[in-house]
C-alpha cells in the first residue's frame, strides 16, 4: 500500500475511533461525580442511576435511525448534524439545576452520541473488503476502545478541580472540536447514485427485512449477552471501585484501565490475525478467553476478598476476548445485508445498547451489593450469549 494510502487511512482510522468516543465519554466520565450530583440536584442514587439508563435508552432509540438516514443522505451529513446537537445537549446538561432538566438533556445527548459508531461502521464496510474491513474495524475499536480509561480519570479530575458541572462543560468542547475536524477531514464515502431514496415506507421495509432474519436476530443478541458481560461493571463502577475495592472517585483508572488494555489487546489481535484464521477460529477464541476470565471471576470473588489485584484481572482477561470476537461477528451481521448496510449497523446497535439500557437500570442495582453476585451474573450473561451463537451455527450449517 502506498505511503499516501496509508496515512489516509491511518487519519480516517483515526478520526471514527473518536467520534466513536462520543457515547463512552457521556457514560464515564460523571461517573465519579454521580453522587455529588445527585446531592446538588437533591436526587437519590436510584433516581441518578435513571441519569445513565435515559442516555442508554435514548442513544439506542436513536440508533435505528443513524445508519438507517445516513444510507438515504449520505454519511458525512449526519456526523455533522450528531456532533453539534451533542455539543448542545451538553451545554444544557452543564445549566440544569434539577433533576428532570438534567435528564432532558441527558435524552438529547443520547439522542446525537451513537451516530459516530453507527455510521463509522457503515463508513468502513463502504471503502473496506475483506480482511482490510477487518483490520480497520480493529483498528478503530482499539484506538476508540481507550477512551473508556481515560473518560473516568479526566472526569474525575474535572470535578476534583472544577466541579461536576465541568464535566458536561468538557464534552460540549469535546462535540465542537469533532464537529470541526469532521468538517474539514471526514469524506463522504456513500455514493450519491446508490443511496435509496428517503422514505418512511421504505425504512420500515428495510428494518422488517433486517429484523425479520433470524441469523441477524441471533447473531447480534449474542453480541450484546457477550457485552453485557463486561458492561454490567460499566454502571456498577461506583460501587464496585469506591465501596468493594475501597479507591476513591480519582481512582477509577485501577478498573478501567486493565479493562481497556484487555479491549485494545483483542482488537490487536484480531487485526493481527485477519487473514491468517477465518472469522469462525477468532470468535471461537474470544470465547475461550471469556469462559476462562467469567470462571476465574467467580473463583476469585468467592474465595479471595476484594482487591485491585484480585477482582479486576478477570476483566481484563474478559474484555480480550470480547473484543477478539467482536470485529468478525459485527462485518458477518453487516454482510448479510451488503445493500443495506447502515441499517444493519443501526439495528444491531440498538439490540445491543436497549439491553445495555436494561442492565444499568435493573440489573446492575440488583447484583452489585457483592463481587460474587457481579461474577456470577457476568457468568451468566456470558452462557447466554455462547448458546445463542451456537444456535446461529447449527441454523447456518442446516441452510449450507
Amino acid at each position: 500500500m502506498p505511503e499516501s494510502s496509508r496515512q489516509r487511512h491511518a487519519v480516517l482510522a483515526l478520526l471514527l475511533a473518536a467520534l466513536a468516543t462520543l457515547g463512552p465519554f457521556s457514560i464515564d466520565t460523571f461517573l465519579p461525580a454521580m453522587a455529588d450530583i445527585g446531592v446538588a440536584l437533591s436526587a437519590s442514587p436510584l433516581q441518578m442511576q435513571q441519569a445513565l439508563s435515559v442516555y442508554l435508552f435514548c442513544y439506542a432509540l436513536m440508533m435505528l435511525w443513524h445508519g438507517a438516514i445516513s444510507d438515504s443522505v449520505g454519511r458525512r451529513p449526519v456526523i455533522l448534524v450528531s456532533c453539534l446537537c451533542f455539543a448542545i445537549a451538553s451545554v444544557g446538561c452543564a445549566m440544569a439545576s434539577d433533576l428532570s432538566t438534567l435528564l432532558l438533556f441527558r435524552g438529547m445527548q443520547g439522542l446525537c452520541g451513537g451516530a459516530g459508531l453507527v455510521v463509522g461502521r457503515a463508513i468502513i464496510r463502504d471503502r473496506f473488503h475483506g480482511h482490510d474491513a477487518q483490520r480497520m474495524m480493529s483498528q478503530v475499536t482499539m484506538l476508540f476502545s481507550v477512551s473508556p480509561a481515560i473518560a473516568p480519570v479526566v472526569g474525575g479530575l474535572l470535578f476534583g478541580s472544577f466541579g461536576w458541572r465541568s464535566i458536561f462543560e468538557f464534552m460540549a468542547l469535546l462535540g465542537l472540536l469533532l464537529f470541526a475536524a469532521c468538517w474539514r477531514s471526514l469524506p463522504e464515502t456513500l455514493a450519491r447514485e446508490v443511496r435509496p431514496p428517503f422514505a418512511w415506507r421504505q425504512l420500515a421495509r428495510n428494518y422488517l427485512e433486517v429484523g425479520r432474519k433470524r441469523e441477524f436476530q441471533l447473531l447480534a443478541l449474542a453480541v450484546s449477552f457477550n457485552f453485557a458481560g463486561f458492561f454490567l461493571y460499566i454502571p456498577s463502577a461506583p460501587v464496585f471501585v469506591m465501596q468493594h475495592l475501597g479507591l476513591g472517585h480519582d481512582q477509577f483508572i485501577w478498573m478501567f484501565g486493565p479493562a481497556v488494555g484487555g479491549i485494545m489487546l483483542g482488537a490487536f489481535l484480531s487485526g493481527r490475525l485477519a487473514g491468517r484464521r477465518n472469522a469462525r477460529q477468532l470468535v471461537s477464541l474470544g470465547y475461550g478467553l471469556m469462559f476462562g476470565a467469567a470462571a476465574l471471576n467467580v473463583l476469585s470473588a468467592w474465595l479471595l476478598p476484594p482487591s485491585v489485584w484480585s477482582s479486576v484481572p478477570p476483566l481484563a482477561l474478559y474484555s480480550t476476548g470480547m473484543s477478539l470476537a467482536a470485529p468478525s461477528i459485527t462485518i458477518v451481521l453487516m454482510d448479510q445485508f451488503p445493500h443495506l448496510r447502515g441499517t444493519v449497523s443501526s439495528m444491531q446497535g440498538f439490540t445491543q445498547t436497549m439491553f445495555s439500557s436494561l442492565i444499568a437500570g435493573v440489573i446492575a442495582p440488583l447484583v452489585w451489593t457483592s463481587t460474587l453476585s457481579l461474577a456470577l451474573t457476568m457468568s451468566g450473561l456470558l452462557l447466554t450469549g455462547f448458546l445463542l451463537r451456537s444456535a446461529y451455527r447449527r441454523r447456518v450449517s442446516r441452510a449450507g
